[in-house]
């Protein structure tokens, strides 16, 4: 559930509206590029590149060490595994379980944008209970108390029920309500050492499990855009906004069931994200 799908301060929160149309199986390319046999001055080719790539490997997986091996010695060759790129996205994680302590610096700045989209659009946004912890964590300090107060507003009771949840937030026995965001990648537009504009573009799922669900769960693609402030430590978020897209063309997958996405909800946990 992307924030806008169901409501909005300005009023307008529920589905697209759209109708998915799955098309049967034809068998071609949906892009009509046709299957050509290879030929076997290419399968040469092909074998050949094998051959050096694995002697390249092979080579590579002795380190640069041209001493023998010592039976005194009695140890193993190190191995290591594959430097990751990029800043380490966390320092540490708060209390409530929100990432914390990004470098500050053009990556910690993305890698903080994509994790606070993550808990912007998250289920437990919409719990009364647990929103001001999310705010004052997630916000600038001079920003918490409007938006508080905004988002009170906008995740009301109407909503609430609306989504099918009580007033805590909580969905019925033997439901599960699921709003799980994924960035699939980060762009800074504007970046000032103490400020920073991110654009964070998002996949996720939101609906509601269940046989007699009238908000199935369902797939969406959106694109927030964060302004970051370097306050206390850490960069906060002073305003965002989204909009939709850019969203690909439907895949051709077999919807799962009810039990299905509940088990995956229940038995997948989420993410730390980093640039």
């Amino acid at each position: 559930m992307s924030l806008g799908d169901e409501h909005e301060p300005s009023g307008g929160y529920g589905g697209t509206g759209q109708t998915r149309t799955r098309l049967p199986d034809s068998g071609a390319d949906p892009y009509g590029t046709p299957r050509r046999r290879s030929s076997s001055r290419s399968l040469v080719t092909v074998v050949g590149v094998v051959v050096l790539l694995i002697a390249a490997i092979a080579f590579a997986n002795r380190g640069g060490d041209d001493s023998s091996s010592s039976d005194d010695a009695g140890t193993k060759p190190e191995t290591a595994a594959t430097a990751p790129s990029g800043q380490r996205p966390v320092q540490s994680k708060s209390a409530a379980g929100i990432p914390s302590g990004f470098a500050q610096d053009q990556e910690g700045a993305e890698s903080a944008a994509a994790n606070y989209a993550v808990v912007l659009v998250s289920a437990d946004i919409l719990k009364p209970a647990r929103r001001p912890e999310i705010v004052r964590q997630v916000f600038d300090a001079g920003r918490v108390s409007e938006l508080e107060k905004n988002l009170d507003q906008v995740y009301d009771k109407a909503f609430l029920d609306k989504v099918g949840l009580d007033q805590n937030g909580n969905a019925p026995k033997g439901s599960t309500y699921v709003s799980r965001t994924m960035p699939v990648g980060t762009k800074v537009t504007d970046y000032g050492g103490s400020t920073a504009t991110v654009e964070v573009w998002c996949t996720g799922v939101y609906g509601m499990t269940g046989e007699s669900s009238e908000n199935p769960v369902t797939s969406d693609w959106f694109t927030m855009t964060l302004q970051l402030r370097w306050a206390d430590g850490d960069w906060k978020v002073d305003s965002f906004s989204q909009k939709e897209g850019p969203a690909p063309v439907n895949g051709d997958n077999r919807v799962s069931t009810s039990d299905d996405i509940s088990k995956a909800v229940e038995e997948f946990g989420g993410f730390t994200y980093a640039r």
